[in-house]
């Protein structure tokens, strides 16, 4: 899918140019309520010891499970929020790209929940998160 194509199925009004997924590298390659993915390269966003930074792998995870939930909510008139994110590191990564793939838990009228795994280039996984979003009505003169 080209980044032209996922960009126009993110969530109305959801722009990545200026963001921090940007500023991460992210890239988003698949957006639906029932799949995101997306990659994201090490490099940039390491810790000290050059190992991918587990914050970086929460931002790619709590990403691609916003986007999920954001488009599910639409259907409903509302927007997503976070309320929840919780992530285990399994392995250290170095170098290369890794990949985020959510996948919804739960999709419900006033909540979501999706499970993220993200892997490295050898498809190992790196790192499994969940994120729990609220659905709310569309704040008035938002």
């Amino acid at each position: 899918m080209s980044d032209e194509k996922a960009a126009a199925e993110l969530p109305a009004g959801m722009a990545t140019e200026g963001t921090l997924l940007e500023l991460m590298g992210i890239v988003v390659t698949e957006a639906s309520p029932e799949r995101v993915v997306a990659t994201m390269p090490v490099k940039g966003n390491v810790q000290p010891y050059g190992l991918l930074h587990g914050g970086a792998s929460c931002v790619l995870a709590e990403s691609l499970g916003s986007i999920g939930s954001a488009l599910h909510a639409a259907g409903y008139g509302k927007v997503a929020v976070g309320v929840d994110i919780n992530a285990t590191h399994h392995r250290a990564v170095r170098e290369g790209v890794v990949t985020g793939v959510a996948t919804p838990i739960y999709l419900g009228r006033t909540t979501t929940s999706y499970e993220i795994v993200i892997t490295d280039e050898r498809e190992k996984r790196v790192c499994t998160a969940r994120i729990t979003c609220q659905l709310i009505q569309v704040p008035p003169g938002a």
